[in-house]
């Protein structure tokens, strides 16, 4: 059957998009301004939409934060078209022109040209998201005779033909024949061949103090996205999760494998090789955050079990760190941060005189908690493994749960002392309590991923380090002490 269809516009507007060459290092590090959205639906032609209007897409929201920012570098580097959606609430506009600079450099080597790439600046929760989805999308007309027509068909076909020529009319007696009519049918085909959800808030500590926040954009907004997805057809689908999931789990001292935090029973062979059965739940959620992203996880888990056409991949985080090795790309959070490595780096700016270290009397070789550090690259390119298994068909269940780490622990003191050597400076700092929701050990076991999406993290401590310090260094405070050089 031949089949006729009309595009949505799939490109931004000069209001919501812009990639400028000419930026300085300076004007780089400017924080973008509001933009408009109210006229989303009139968009032109974007000049580096290369792939044509039936190209497909990947939608990554929450692609300027850190993770995001560093996952749309290597989509884009894999050749893959991206829409970026982002409200800037934690992330800065100017984090766009830098991927467009390294991505344009990486395609300049091999002398060929970029993938599109597209970025609407709203919170995913919006209504607004719906347009931007219809823009990306193609439909056209079906009958049940076989017989398609192009939406602008439909638009300058006569009224006496459509639609009361599929009418019935039986106040006047005459019947039309069933084969004689026809039944009409709207398709509609997304652009959108996936997405990466990255747009959850994730401070342990923030989470603890303001539940609603969190339950209302990680739980709530991941439904109301969810059902608009499916109203799309869009059903592949990659999570942004978290090792908090495992709870009191982390502290049993040993790796954690992706068994001990089930959404349906499952069963599984153990270390040594006796048949165990896992029951849904989670043992000792330690903060609203963990709890959200637990229940995130288990209503995956349950649209995939009701309709198995969904594709689902949750990817557990452990400790991100790192940036990219140009020093472009980097943890630089728009509010307060949270994690260890860009707060160890606002001491090294200077911005920050001491680094807190919560807690030193925990049962670990030095005291200090031990965490999986994986580099932000490697967890990146996490996510172009998991969209390749989907794809290839490598993973079987429509629903599958995969720890991102590297599978060996370092303690908070372990990093510190090598960002000091990195850095050559010294970094002063205060011990102080345990904080509410931690734990004292997190590392992942990492079989799975390794096996089922043939993944594994490269990148060492000490890549981390040298890149933090990379991104780091230039923006060091010159007045800083001597004293402070090792």
């Amino acid at each position: 059957m031949q089949n006729f269809s009309v595009s949505g516009s799939a490109s931004p507007s000069p209001s919501t998009f812009s990639l400028s060459d000419s930026g300085s290092p300076e004007a780089i590090s400017t924080p973008g301004t509001q933009r408009s959205l109210l006229f989303d639906d009139d968009v032109p032609s974007d000049p580096l939409d290369i792939g044509g209007g039936n190209s497909p897409f990947i939608m990554v929201v929450g692609g300027l934060g850190y993770i995001g920012s560093h996952t749309v570098l290597e989509l884009l580097k894999e050749n893959y078209n991206v829409l970026i959606i982002d409200d800037l609430s934690n992330s800065y506009e100017s984090v766009l022109h830098r991927i467009k600079t390294l991505a344009s450099e990486h395609f300049a080597t091999q002398d060929r040209p970029m993938p599109a790439l597209h970025f609407r600046q709203l919170d995913y929760r919006s209504p607004c998201m719906r347009s931007i989805l219809a823009s990306y999308s193609s439909y056209s007309i079906s009958t049940k005779m076989g017989i398609s027509t192009p939406m602008e068909g439909i638009r300058s076909m006569p009224s006496r033909r459509f639609p009361f020529s599929s009418l019935q009319r039986t106040d006047s007696g005459i019947d039309m024949e069933p084969e004689d009519a026809q039944e009409t049918v709207l398709r509609r085909e997304s652009r959108i061949s996936g997405v990466i959800h990255f747009a959850a808030y994730k401070s342990v500590e923030e989470s603890i103090r303001m539940p609603l926040k969190y339950y209302s954009n990680n739980v709530c907004g991941l439904v109301d996205f969810l059902s608009l997805l499916e109203e799309f057809g869009i059903k592949n689908f990659v999570f942004s999760s978290s090792a908090t999931v495992y709870g009191e789990s982390a502290n049993c001292g040993v790796p954690l494998r992706e068994e001990l935090c089930v959404h349906h029973p499952e069963s599984f062979l153990d270390d040594d090789g006796f048949e165990r059965r896992m029951l849904p739940g989670a043992m000792g959620l330690t903060s609203p955050y963990g709890r959200s992203k637990f229940m995130c996880e288990s209503i995956l888990a349950d649209i995939a079990l009701s309709d198995p056409s969904w594709s689902i991949t949750a990817l557990r985080y452990f400790n991100p760190v790192g940036c990219h090795e140009s020093g472009l790309l980097g943890e630089d959070p728009r509010q307060k941060p949270s994690n260890l490595i860009p707060v160890i780096a606002t001491v090294l700016t200077g911005t920050k005189p001491v680094l807190d270290i919560f807690g030193t009397d925990w049962n670990t070789p030095d005291g200090t908690a031990v965490r999986d550090f994986i580099h932000v690259v490697d967890l990146a390119r996490g996510h172009i493994a998991a969209l390749a298994a989907s794809a290839a068909g490598r993973v079987k269940a429509s629903f599958r749960a995969y720890n991102l780490g590297t599978g060996r622990g370092h303690t908070v003191r372990e990093v510190l002392q090598s960002l000091e050597h990195t850095s050559s400076r010294a970094i002063p700092v205060r011990e102080a309590g345990r904080r509410a929701g931690d734990v004292g050990f997190c590392v992942a076991e990492v079989r799975r991923a390794e096996t089922e999406l043939q993944w594994r993290a490269e990148k060492t401590l000490a890549d981390c380090s040298a890149d933090v310090w990379n991104f780091t260094k230039g923006r060091c405070d010159p007045q800083i002490s001597d004293e402070m050089v090792c």
